[in-house]
């Protein structure tokens, strides 16, 4: 949340995870986004939500960004979280406009993607 002459600016953490997971999801090596645990998995199958994935905190006008992801086999698994949280920190600044201090990524499988 934000205040300027013009009043308060609040934001969602669900348009905070929605960026995120748009960011996470066209990085080079990702092939898609994982469950935190079985209750989440669950959920995520019965309604489809396009933040699945992404847990976002905000701590004092600050952002923190958990992500779930599933990384393509073959890729460096160190190079590719390292770029992936790069460009997620990137695009919510730029989009929010609030400091992101932290984007911890969660490697939780790796997929061979389809050869044909």
């Amino acid at each position: 949340m934000t205040i300027n002459k013009h009043g308060m600016i609040s934001i969602s953490p669900n348009a905070i995870a929605s960026v995120a997971a748009k960011a996470a999801l066209t990085s080079y090596g990702i092939v898609g986004m994982a469950s935190k645990n079985l209750m989440d998995g669950l959920a995520n199958a019965i309604a489809r939500d396009p933040r699945h994935g992404v847990e976002v905190a905000f701590a004092d006008g600050e952002i923190v960004v958990d992500l779930y992801i599933i990384i393509e086999y073959g890729t460096r698994i160190a190079t590719v979280s390292t770029s992936v949280a790069n460009t997620v920190q990137y695009q919510v600044e730029k989009s929010v406009g609030l400091p992101v201090v932290a984007v911890n990524v969660h490697v939780q499988d790796l997929r061979v993607s389809d050869t044909d």
